[in-house]
């Protein structure tokens, strides 16, 4: 069966990591995305160096583009931003993560879509809320970790000066938000015939993702506590040492702590309220943890993961990267599949992690090379070949034996 959004068309002028984020999950889902490329191509098609055949196809680009077409148009052409504009009349959404007012400047500012199609979902993403004092400046995850407190979390912990998350947690986060917000605009206007504008900026995204558990004490006015969830910012809360490698541990309820007690051989630490009693054990977090590190270093982690899985204490092993690769679970359910990929030859690629029973999600194409389909999506747009070979010839539309990097 097709997927949830075939038949929706999504004109996408996303780069780098945070809107080709989003517009995966919506070409996943079976929505036709037309990647709309500058000459140079999406930044992240460079990003992490150049380790294949194609320097323009990056590790990380793959992984972030698969299913979508690729269309090259030099937007500082007037000829490129006319068939753009001809794309967009018959466009479900338009998406990017330009700064408004270049957007604008180019012609492509909401209130010029609107009128070319009325119906048109028109999405953005940005550092900040164009409304505030920050909305004019640039943002990248880094920035967005320092200002959104991300950076200052781990310090909370052990007290050391601020760092970034090893991770593109504020792309990916915001990503996922825009996706959330599309899908809710594509419902309003199945129900109603409307188009509507959506904006998803990056610092209120990471906020409200932040203080979703650490506005914690400043919920009141006047606060009754400290910012800060203190069970999770408590610095032994960590995975385990075990005989043999470590293990992430988390008896939960008083049952579990009672089970776990006896199997590690301390029936007497079930006699203390502290430690057996959920209120109580909200103010003991860094006894319990202690406890926890001191009981568990004893037996080796397979041991522990076979009494734990018997007695549904919740546990897992601590994995590498590297060990995801080989990992039972994501083997049994396909996560992983080597393909062969038209110019990188045999490539590792994983899995949605959506899975839909009745509008399966699918793995139907590669990530393109730069412009690989605009011939192909301006014939399905009205254009005759005629009128193709002029924009080459321009350089209005660029295919890939102009764009350069073994494509």
């Amino acid at each position: 069966m097709p997927g949830p959004l075939v038949g929706v068309k999504v004109i996408d002028l996303t780069a780098v990591l945070l809107g080709p984020f989003a517009t995966q999950h919506l070409a996943d889902m079976g929505a036709d995305v037309i990647k709309v490329e500058p000459p140079e191509g999406d930044l992240l098609r460079v990003s992490g160096g150049s380790m294949g055949r194609d320097k323009n196809m990056g590790p990380i680009y793959m992984a972030a583009n698969r299913n979508k077409r690729s269309i090259c148009l030099d937007l500082k052409k007037p000829a490129a931003c006319a068939v753009l504009k001809d794309m967009i009349r018959t466009a479900d959404l338009f998406i990017h993560n330009s700064r408004p007012q270049a957007i604008e400047r180019l012609g492509f500012g909401y209130e010029d879509l609107k009128k070319l199609n009325p119906s048109l979902i028109y999405a953005y993403s940005l550092g900040y809320g164009r409304k505030g004092p920050y909305g004019h400046k640039p943002a990248f995850d880094d920035l967005v970790q320092g200002v959104s407190g991300a950076a200052s979390l781990q310090s909370r912990v052990d007290g050391q000066p601020p760092r970034f998350m090893p991770s593109l947690i504020a792309d990916k986060t915001t990503g996922l938000h825009l996706c959330i917000a599309v899908l809710g605009a594509l419902y309003h206007r199945q129900k109603t015939g409307e188009g509507q504008m959506i904006e998803v900026p990056m610092l209120e995204t990471l906020a409200s993702f932040w203080l979703t558990e650490h506005l914690f004490g400043a919920t009141w006015r006047p606060e009754r506590g400290d910012m800060g969830y203190d069970r999770i910012i408590n610095k032994f809360r960590h995975p385990f040492p075990t005989k043999d490698g470590y293990i992430c541990a988390l008896p939960y309820t008083d049952q579990h702590w009672l089970t776990f007690f006896e199997l590690a051989g301390r029936p007497d630490l079930a006699q203390e309220k502290r430690f057996i009693d959920r209120n109580e054990r909200a103010k003991h977090f860094s006894e319990l943890y202690q406890v926890l590190a001191s009981l568990l270093e004893h037996r080796p982690t397979e041991e522990w993961l076979e009494m734990f899985d018997k007695a549904d204490i919740p546990a897992m092993p601590v994995r590498s990267l590297e060990d995801l690769l080989d990992d039972p679970h994501l083997t049994a359910t396909g996560f992983f599949t080597e393909r062969e990929h038209p110019t990188e030859g045999p490539i590792v690629t994983f899995a949605s992690p959506l899975d839909f029973e009745k509008t399966k999600v699918e793995f139907r194409r590669h990530a393109p090379r730069i412009g690989e389909d605009g011939p192909e999506i301006l014939r399905e747009a009205g254009l005759g070949d005629e009128a193709i070979e002029k924009l080459k010839a321009e350089r209005a539309l660029i295919v890939p034996s102009q764009a350069g990097g073994g494509g």
